[in-house]
């Protein structure tokens, strides 16, 4: 360690929105922040779309909400849908306008969020973003930590105060915690594709955001700028690849809107979907946010919006003991505050989403759009269940706990 390089106070390990949010925001407490992100550059695949109010709150200060609306999507209102009948249950986010700044969702790629913070963090400076630098190395003492850093040419290792785990699912600095990762995969795989056919011109009422029971499945259509993210879940009995061929991903679009001519599909992709989260957010020197530290079901869209909440909870931790003299346990309210609210609120909910959308009984869909039905119908009703759903709850909840 005492060849080790030391010229920042915190090392984040993960290039990804979470990551670069961090590091922006340590940055501009005036703390010396390097982050060091295994892939060359800025990941542009199918992520990550929807943008929650509180989340847009959080960001508006630093420059990036802004930015991210001129170049999404807002979504006032999303919904739950019967196909084909269309029979729906449209909730409405302006009933949200006094809570928040943003009474709406935003649908914008995970990647301009990333290409807005970096670009925000090139102007620091006393931050750093190194692509194409894999960690392959963590270790702490009572003073600091220390990361191994590899690349195409040379192995180097860094020293800082902290080293962050913002390095996602398969996080090193995870398993340089020796923290599992309980939970459980899914059995389905998801596939998602983008296309530029324009199904709001074809499904009458469609929001930007639409969640639908089809005949003995269930898809989703997101949207934004430019063209549809369409989730399909297809049948479990088939491998991937023949769920990836032409014809199956064909065959489910034409599910949803019958037409002559064939779909062109821009891109494509299958994914396994994990609940996940590890026993504790942090370990002496070592912390993690993110992916890292909890997995989810897309369903709702609270997976990227929560690493953006545990971004700003950490970096309050560490701005207090590197900047007002509090103690290392300072992270471990840090945990307090985070764990329960990914494990309790945005886990607990994207199952409960999926479970409902994963409904197939004719009779129990019923059942389950008349109630959310007379939830939207009864501005009480909506209020409450919209503050749950936007996360605006969790992060109440999380703001009373000492």
């Amino acid at each position: 360690m005492s060849n080790a390089r030391s010229d920042c106070e915190v090392i984040v390990a993960g290039g990804g929105p979470v990551g670069l949010c961090l590091a922006l925001l340590l940055s501009r407490a005036g703390i010396s922040v390097r982050v060091f992100e295994a892939e060359p550059a800025i990941s542009l695949d199918l992520r990550a779309s929807t943008f929650h109010p509180p989340t847009l709150d959080m960001l508006e200060p630093y420059g990036v909400t802004a930015d991210l609306v001129s170049r999404g999507l807002v979504c006032p209102h999303w919904q739950i849908r019967l196909h084909p009948d269309g029979d729906r249950a449209v909730f409405d986010l302006s009933v949200l306008e006094r809570e928040t700044r943003h009474p709406y969702r935003l649908q914008c790629e995970q990647w301009k969020l990333s290409e807005s913070l970096l670009a925000q963090l090139r102007q620091e400076g006393n931050a750093t973003v190194v692509f194409g630098a894999a960690v392959s190395g963590v270790s702490q003492d009572e003073d600091g930590a220390s990361v191994t850093i590899e690349n195409d040419v040379s192995c180097e290792t860094y020293r800082a105060k902290f080293v962050i785990g913002a390095d996602g699912a398969r996080s090193f600095v995870r398993k340089a915690m020796d923290l599992a990762f309980d939970g459980e995969t899914y059995p389905e795989t998801t596939l998602l594709v983008t296309t530029l056919f324009p199904f709001e011109e074809h499904l009458e009422g469609l929001s930007n955001v639409t969640y639908c029971w089809k005949r003995d499945g269930n898809f989703s259509l997101l949207k934004v700028p430019g063209r549809w993210r369409v989730s399909i879940y297809p049948r479990e009995d088939l491998s991937i690849e023949e769920q990836l061929s032409e014809e199956m991903i064909e065959a489910s679009l034409q599910e949803i809107v019958p037409r002559s001519e064939p779909y062109v599909v821009n891109e494509k992709r299958a994914y396994r979907v994990h609940q996940r989260i590890v026993a504790r957010y942090n370990k002496g020197r070592l912390a993690l946010a993110g992916d890292a530290a909890h997995l989810n079901s897309p369903s709702g869209g609270m997976g990227l919006n929560g690493g953006v909440h545990d971004a700003f909870e950490l970096s309050r931790a560490l701005t207090d003991i590197l900047r007002h003299g509090a103690p290392l346990s300072r992270l471990d309210l840090y945990d307090r505050k985070r764990r329960p609210i990914a494990r309790d609120q945005i886990i607990a909910q994207a199952d409960r989403n999926r479970a409902r959308m994963r409904e197939k009984d004719p009779e129990k869909r019923r059942e389950l759009l008349a109630d959310l039905q007379s939830i939207v119908n009864d501005r009480t009703r909506l209020h409450a269940y919209l503050l749950r759903s936007s996360m605006i709850e969790g992060l109440r909840q999380a703001e009373s706990i000492t």
